[in-house]
């Protein structure tokens, strides 16, 4: 697909099984951040055994927030996993249940986006001859790049946007993704009350590949990082007498502090006309994703590429009728989105 073709780096092939993959359970995200953990240099092969630790408790972390891990009504395994939190089995009985049941479709399915298997494989499934899976060059190599943290973070995000779709029983009523400028977090509502799910920056810095939105320097998501990106929104806020619903994702993108916020910065000028075809680009990935923003944003930009064109397009001239001014910064590097 476009988004890894366009710019083939691992993190991307990476992104593409997270971002893009089909989900009917939240295992993929269980085993990825179980992959994160086992990052063992000495030896390659992950017995089953030794897997089904960290993916269990990732798994039963989450189950306490969310109870619907899963599209299916039932299911054994994630029923061994609520019977743990409550108290009623004890750790090694759901670890052997969970090297019997936990892994029956998801080492299968991991590297499937699309319904065909990516170029690039990060572990190989051993399971018949070494009851376990191994490790590629490629996974390691993941795990030195400058990009890991983020991809810590980016799943976790997916993993709770997911589940809050989940939540509200039928993903197309997962309209009302909002953001609030104050904590950079993305909320929803369900029955009047608001509802976190999860660090706006981390959700959107997948689809943008870990860069500049506008420069395509390289941004971070994780705190305490020195280029921690800014959440800006492409049309300026103060143009919501004008424009609606500023603050829905299709507005909202990922910029490095010098676009944002330097000398010759972004601030209150309208991006580049060249530069809308480029949010276009990304809202389609969104689109193009599985759960939940799909929905999202087909329901506030329009049902087909065509309409969310001129979504945008409408937008984008109401607000060079009212602010005049255009901004483009110099490329930092090469457009990959």
């Amino acid at each position: 697909m476009r988004f890894y073709q366009a710019d083939p780096r691992l993190e991307n092939y990476w992104r593409g099984v997270i971002l893009f993959g089909k989900n009917v359970a939240s295992y993929k995200f269980a085993l990825a951040h179980a992959l994160y953990d086992l990052k063992q240099q000495d030896n390659d092969l992950i017995t089953l055994e030794a897997l089904a630790v960290p993916f269990v408790r990732h798994l039963c972390a989450h189950l306490r927030h969310a109870p619907k891990q899963i599209t299916s009504k039932s299911s054994e395994f994630l029923e061994a996993c609520r019977q743990f939190n409550a108290g009623e089995i004890n750790e090694e009985l759901l670890i052997a249940i969970t090297v019997k049941r936990g892994f029956a479709n998801v080492i299968d399915a991991f590297h499937n986006v699309n319904y065909a298997e990516i170029d690039k494989r990060f572990f190989l499934d051993e399971r018949r001859s070494h009851k376990g899976i191994r490790l590629t060059d490629n996974f390691y190599q993941l795990t030195e790049n400058e990009h890991f943290a983020s991809l810590v973070e980016e799943t976790d995000a997916r993993w709770r946007l997911v589940e809050e779709a989940w939540a509200m029983n039928v993903s197309r009523n997962l309209i009302a993704v909002d953001y609030d400028d104050n904590d950079k977090m993305l909320f929803s509502r369900q029955s009047g009350r608001r509802v976190t799910i999860t660090s706006c920056r981390s959700s959107l810095n997948g689809y943008q590949k870990g860069l500049c939105f506008y420069c395509f320097r390289p941004i971070g998501v994780a705190g305490g990082e020195e280029n921690l990106a800014d959440v800006d929104h492409f049309l300026p806020l103060m143009l919501s007498e004008q424009i609606g619903n500023l603050n829905g994702v299709w507005n909202l993108v990922l910029a490095c502090q010098t676009c944002n916020r330097g000398a010759q910065g972004k601030f209150a000028r309208i991006p580049a006309i060249t530069l809308l075809q480029r949010l276009h680009d990304r809202n389609e990935y969104f689109i193009n994703s599985h759960l939940p923003l799909r929905e999202t944003l087909i329901r506030q930009t329009g049902n087909t590429p065509q309409l969310r064109h001129s979504f945008l397009q409408k937008n984008w001239s109401t607000a060079k009728f009212a602010l005049l001014h255009e901004w483009q910064p110099a490329s930092q590097g090469g457009s990959l989105f």
